[in-house]
């Protein structure tokens, strides 16, 4: 009984243009995981990566994370990928790295298109109102433009991730879409544009997914009203997650229990089963703390929002074993895709990461090879 493990990939830990001028030259987010403090008793920061801080845009520092992610039952890597203003944000970890790393054909590569505003929160004061740097909203023709490029350069490729023949395309805010394109009839015309042009360049369908969520965590994000409907009415294949906390609140403050949450987000894909009337693929989260992306000398407290949140403890290898085995189990049950989509390769300062760290090592890719190793 074969799997499809998914992991999305966070690709902040490069040089980009955009930093260098919003931060300095030479920025990357790791600044925030070394400068990572306990925020309460007993609070495991700061996070030491057993790899050290690398360049993800060096080909063979990309080499090393595919082997890594090729040898412990992941199949593909979901890049987190942003355009704004008409060009690319972030890609080097793709475009560089990974596509140039001489192993890149033992994993398969996708894109959920994380269209959200990109926010003054690295790091966020605790009295500060974070600010739009970067609009996540694109016109048509903006999207056209990313259309072409996405087209272009990735779907055609060898090792692009396809279900059934057809390229998976993933996108994570419906409302900043409809916002840039009009509304749901522009956003469908738009789409179907979308699909036209992959049939007509490439002679296939795309797959379309929908990241669903009811839990505001950016400041700027909007909740969904009817996704039944709205993912419906613009011709999605398929819903996923990206993160447990888009579903499941959490119930105490600083810390909430990881093995209880975990099973909570499980009882929680019995409802998303049928939510949406397309196939789901379930979530597994190995942590979550975005304490990094906090000022560390200021208050921590709830009072101002992301990244001011409760944080995840005990989520041990063993824990987070327990969860995969439960989404294992839920895929048996329900899908004759079996898809598993996991937050996430490499999310340092959300708590979130597959990748080594100086505590628990391999530990976790350990884990997931055990569960869906062949």
């Amino acid at each position: 009984m074969s799997y499809e493990v998914a992991v999305y990939y966070f690709p902040q830990y490069h040089r980009d243009p955009l930093n260098d001028r919003w931060h300095g030259a030479g920025w990357t987010e790791w600044e925030l995981v070394r400068a990572a403090r306990p925020r309460f008793p007993g609070h495991q920061q700061p996070k030491v990566p057993l790899w050290g801080y690398e360049d993800e845009a060096d080909p063979a520092v990309a080499a090393r994370k595919i082997d890594a992610a090729a040898d412990h039952a992941i199949d593909t890597f979901i890049y987190d990928w942003y355009w704004y203003n008409g060009a690319p944000f972030l890609n080097g970890a793709l475009d560089t790295g990974f596509l140039g790393a001489p192993n890149h054909d033992r994993l398969k590569f996708a894109l959920m298109w994380a269209n959200h505003d990109w926010v003054s929160i690295f790091p966020r004061a605790h009295a500060a109102i974070p600010q739009v740097m970067a609009a996540g909203a694109a016109s048509r023709h903006q999207f056209e433009a990313a259309v072409e490029h996405i087209t272009e350069r990735y779907f055609a490729h060898p090792s692009y991730w396809r279900i059934d023949g057809r390229p998976y395309f993933s996108i994570y805010e419906l409302m900043t879409l409809m916002r840039g394109l009009n509304g749901l009839d522009g956003t469908r015309r738009a789409l179907d544009w979308l699909r036209e042009r992959v049939h007509r360049v490439l002679g296939c369908d795309l797959h379309l997914n929908a990241i669903v969520w009811g839990i505001r965590i950016l400041p700027t994000e909007t909740e969904l009203t009817d996704p039944r409907t709205l993912v419906h009415a613009l011709g999605f294949d398929s819903v996923t997650s990206y993160v447990w906390m888009h579903h499941v609140p959490f119930d105490s403050f600083p810390a909430v229990s990881y093995p209880d949450y975990a099973e909570r987000a499980a009882r929680d894909w019995e409802r998303l089963a049928t939510a949406y009337g397309l196939p789901y693929y379930p979530n597994v989260s190995m942590g979550w703390d975005s304490s990094p992306r906090t000022v560390q000398s200021d208050p921590f407290d709830l009072t101002p929002g992301y990244p001011y949140t409760s944080v995840l403890i005990d989520n041990t290898p063993t824990a987070f074993e327990q969860a995969l085995i439960r989404a294992r189990d839920f895929l048996r049950r329900h899908s004759t895709q079996r898809i598993l989509t996991i937050n996430n390769w490499n999310e340092w300062t959300e708590g979130s990461y597959l990748e080594p760290d100086t505590i628990h090592g391999m530990a976790y890719l350990e884990a997931l090879e055990r569960v869906f190793g062949v």
